[in-house]
């Protein structure tokens, strides 16, 4: 036996349409947020992947914190749109376990040390 509630305190069509477009509207910029996340990402672990031999290690530091905080945006963008397992994108993207290692820091600015 099913429970539903009387069709006085059901939402009108009218209503119901409004909140449709809305909440198509949201995904939308949802869905846009996470593409241009996940090209951030991109980027971030190319020009990880880009250092070659011998750097300054305070460069590859600021690169590796910089990959670091562009998955982190990424991995809450992705629990926004309701996708919590991160292990696909993981895969997907290649992640390194030092960027993964990294992720949450907070770390203190030049300016305050």
């Amino acid at each position: 036996m099913t429970v539903r509630p009387p069709k006085a305190l059901s939402p009108n069509f009218s209503t119901a349409g409004a909140f449709n477009v809305l909440e198509y509207e949201l995904m939308s910029e949802r869905a846009d947020a996470l593409g241009r996340h996940g090209l951030k990402v991109e980027k971030a672990l190319a020009a990880l992947a880009a250092l070659q031999g011998d750097v300054a290690a305070d460069l590859r530091e600021r690169i590796l914190d910089e990959a670091a905080d562009a998955v982190w945006a990424f991995f809450i963008q992705r629990e926004i749109c309701g996708l919590r397992d991160s292990r696909d994108a993981v895969r997907r993207y290649g992640i390194p376990k030092e960027v993964m290692a990294r992720l949450g820091i907070v770390r203190r600015k030049p300016s305050e040390a």
